[in-house]
């Protein structure tokens, strides 16, 4: 089958817009013939979908059988309708097709049914029922986030085909929280103005560009999602959906002993852990996806909270890397010298930084690094890639670390709220990480 990496669908969208007449039905609504958006909530939204058509001419078979296994709803298993974006995250179609729906209903002025109480159908089809039923489902157990996550690895990030969640499964993995969020942004944009699919999702992903020329919008999801949905915004519309699914019949009997009082502390807890996890906290890019090696010997343990934070520059990779594909190599390359050069178990940064708009693991939360002699085990090492002795990092890459790395790693009990910031020179015998990056890090909070 054709690789499951976005290019794939941007192809298939294509084709499918270039149809012949007889085939009647958008994208979106095939999407929904094939089995996405079949939950009770998006039916009641979208309505019943139409019947799978025939094949249109213009796809392959194997172009086809891709699109239908992609589409075709599972909800022991959400993560086999996912595909791999350019910009290296991993993203579910069904809740973005969906999104992409209500927005072209509402450009076009066809009618979306009113509910009662009232609801915003772009986040009911994309996100709020699978987080209301997901937090509804773990109630009174220990921690919401079980309901949230994880994310997972692709067996080839250059020809995706089988993508496996890194732990137990939960309603809403990481892939189904991007293709929520890209459905709500996609489908605010089309009800703006209409666009052809094909043309919105190539821009919004970057995708036949080599994912060598910048950041696409994708990379910006979690900054706009945030910027597009209010916390409270989120929690009104997961209550206004639970409201909802209380008279549903296929649904109904969840909600029949869950109390007003407790569906609003039900949403308030979906919506401030999804907007925590997915929106406050950045994306980091697992091991398995930048194709590390495995660690050599058994890794050191950190005791977690953790006092500091200590700021490098690679140096060497020079050049800051700006798209997935350059940032995994340089990741590899640092691993290689750390490893075979240095001789250490592994790279020795905690997690490094680019200029894509995602940080990368190397040793993670729980491993002890090597990137300051002495203090490996006091602190997190966190290394921007680039040579930032006269030029500094890119303001997003910038605001990456101090303004979401750092307050997430407090707030999710990795790191002291009182915790000490230095720069890797003031540890020992170095110029890094460089002077433009050291005299900006003077100005952030925490510095010593």
């Amino acid at each position: 089958l054709p690789p499951r990496h976005m290019d794939s669908v941007v192809q298939i969208v294509e084709a499918l817009e270039l149809s012949d007449r007889g085939f009647t039905v958008t994208v979106p609504e095939l999407a929904r013939a094939l089995g996405a958006c079949s939950t009770p909530g998006c039916r009641v939204v979208l309505g019943d979908p139409p019947d799978v058509p025939p094949a249109p001419s213009t796809l392959s078979d194997q172009q086809w059988l891709l699109f239908t296994q992609l589409l075709r709803h599972d909800p022991a298993a959400p993560e086999r309708g996912t595909v791999l974006a350019p910009d290296g995250s991993t993203v579910a179609l069904g809740p973005l097709l969906a999104g992409v729906e209500v927005g072209l209903k509402r450009v076009s002025g066809s009618p979306i049914p009113t509910l009662e109480p009232p609801i915003d159908a772009l986040y009911a089809v994309t996100i709020t029922e699978a987080l209301g039923m997901s937090f509804l489902s773990a109630r009174g157990g220990n921690s919401g986030r079980a309901t949230l996550g994880p994310g997972g690895c692709w067996d080839d990030v250059d020809d995706p085909q089988n993508y496996t969640l890194l732990g137990p499964p939960s309603p809403i993995p990481d892939a189904v929280a991007n293709g929520a969020m890209d459905g709500v942004l996609l489908g605010a944009q089309l009800a703006r103005a209409p666009i052809p699919l094909a043309d919105l999702l190539r821009g919004y992903y970057g995708t036949g560009n080599g994912t060598e020329k910048g950041r696409p919008p994708s990379s910006y999801r979690r900054r706009d999602f945030g910027v597009l949905t209010e916390p409270g915004k989120l929690e009104e519309e997961v209550v206004a959906m639970l409201r909802v699914l209380r008279v549903l019949p296929p649904t109904q009997e969840l909600l029949e002993d869950v109390g007003p009082e407790e569906v609003v502390a039900i949403a308030r807890r979906a919506a401030r852990d999804f907007m925590e996890v997915y929106v406050d906290c950045p994306a980091i890019v697992p091991r398995c996806m930048w194709g590390a090696r495995p660690y050599r010997g058994a890794p050191r343990w950190l005791t977690l909270p953790l006092g500091s934070v200590y700021i490098h520059h690679t140096f060497i990779p020079s050049v800051p890397c700006r798209s997935f594909a350059a940032c995994a190599r340089a990741m590899r390359s640092m691993q290689r010298f750390h490893q075979d050069t240095r001789g250490w178990d592994d790279i020795g940064y905690s997690f490094v930084v680019g200029s894509d708009g995602y940080l990368y693991q190397g040793r993670g939360w729980h491993w002890v690094g090597a990137h300051t002699k002495g203090y490996n085990s006091k602190g997190f090492g966190v290394g921007y890639v680039g040579d930032f002795s006269t030029i500094l990092p890119d303001p997003d890459a910038i605001a990456l670390v101090r303004d979401e790395l750092l307050p997430c790693a407090v707030k999710t009990g990795r790191l002291h709220r009182n915790y000490t910031l230095r720069g890797h020179r003031q540890m020992g015998h170095t110029d890094c990480p460089g002077n433009s990056l050291f005299h900006e890090i003077e100005t952030w909070h925490g510095f010593k």
